[in-house]
């Protein structure tokens, strides 16, 4: 143990829990505990901000500055450029998404666009005005008592003909005897079958709408836009299985763009999104779906620093004291 103060550049980025910026100085469980550390090996912390983990562990790498505070998971990738400490918080990632799980009309039409429907439907508005012209037409060729002029002609036939095909009923003069009866029981045939298709191309789409943006855990996520914080290992995660990611600085970013439902979800780490579900229980949103990915949290310091070792044999000790537990049990008040 070092008797007198070494004073190192920390970097942190801010994830509460486990940092919270206050005025000009730095809070949570991340640095708590590591003031215990740096009390017991006698470092006097200069700190600094960083934007996302990927800067953060850059710097440390470069010696920008000699250690690392925040939840950050321990990776092989990362292992590889810098050193770990002792972990001291078991974690893994979790999705969180929009609980409102509504269909908004345009989402609705533009799957009836994909699915061919919308094609269809066009046709049919051709067919129901092909059929008021050429109606119109013939009744005022053969029913000397229908509209003389085209406009009420056309008005009263259109009304007939969208009657006949949105509920399959209308009322025309028969002018034909039993050979008209059997061309409006035709028509009607018709006019049902276009109803029940046009009903089953509606219900069939929404109800695969509503398969589709029910998001349970990660296996959902496929075609959609994830977002996550940006150099995370919720990032390399996403991208190491093909989902398309939005990347985002902080968690308060990511979820304002997921209640503007400019992402699907948000897959990151589930003590960060359980605690800021926790705290914000006004915004609409959910975190499901258990845990993947497991991983764990550890400071981290320059490749080859001697106070790598010191602060790993002082995290073992706060484990095994309970001090570690105690943090956890204060920050969440449930288990993560």
């Amino acid at each position: 143990m070092q008797s007198t103060p070494q004073v190192i550049k920390v970097g942190v980025y801010v994830s509460p829990p486990f940092v919270v910026k206050e005025g000009g100085g730095y809070s949570g469980m991340a640095i708590e505990l590591w003031q215990k550390v740096a009390a017991e090996l006698a470092i006097v912390s200069k700190y600094e901000e960083f934007q996302n983990d990927a800067e953060l562990v850059e710097a440390v790498a470069n010696g920008t500055v000699h250690a690392a505070v925040t939840n950050l998971s321990v990776t092989k990738s990362r292992a590889q450029n810098i050193d770990f400490t002792q972990p001291w918080f078991d974690a893994g990632l979790r999705v969180m998404v929009h609980s409102d799980t509504r269909i908004s009309l345009m989402d609705i039409i533009s799957d009836l666009r994909d699915a061919g429907h919308l094609r269809n439907f066009a046709w049919i508005a051709v067919a129901i005005l092909v059929a008021t012209v050429l109606m119109t037409a013939f009744d005022r060729k053969f029913d000397p008592e229908f509209h003389q002029r085209w406009r009420d002609g056309l008005a009263d036939n259109f009304f007939h003909v969208t009657s006949l095909a949105t509920k399959g009923e209308a009322e025309r003069k028969n002018l034909f005897g039993w050979v008209g009866r059997i061309g409006q029981g035709l028509w009607l045939l018709g006019s049902l079958a276009v109803i029940a298709y046009v009903a089953s191309a509606i219900t069939s789409v929404m109800t695969a709408s509503h398969i589709a943006n029910q998001i349970n855990s990660v296996a959902d996520l496929q075609r959609k836009i994830v977002g996550v914080l940006s150099g995370s290992a919720a990032e390399d995660y996403m991208k190491a299985s093909k989902i398309r990611t939005m990347p985002f600085n902080h968690i308060a970013e990511a979820a304002d763009a997921l209640v503007r439902r400019e992402v699907s979800a948000i897959v990151g780490d589930n003590p960060v999104l359980e605690y800021f579900s926790h705290i914000r229980p006004h915004l609409p949103l959910d975190v499901v779906g258990s845990t993947f990915h497991p991983q764990k949290y550890g400071f981290a310091f320059t490749a080859g620093s001697p106070l790598t070792k010191p602060a790993s044999l002082s995290i073992i000790g706060l484990q095994e004291s309970g001090e570690i537990e105690k943090l956890r049990i204060r920050y969440f008040g449930f288990k993560p």
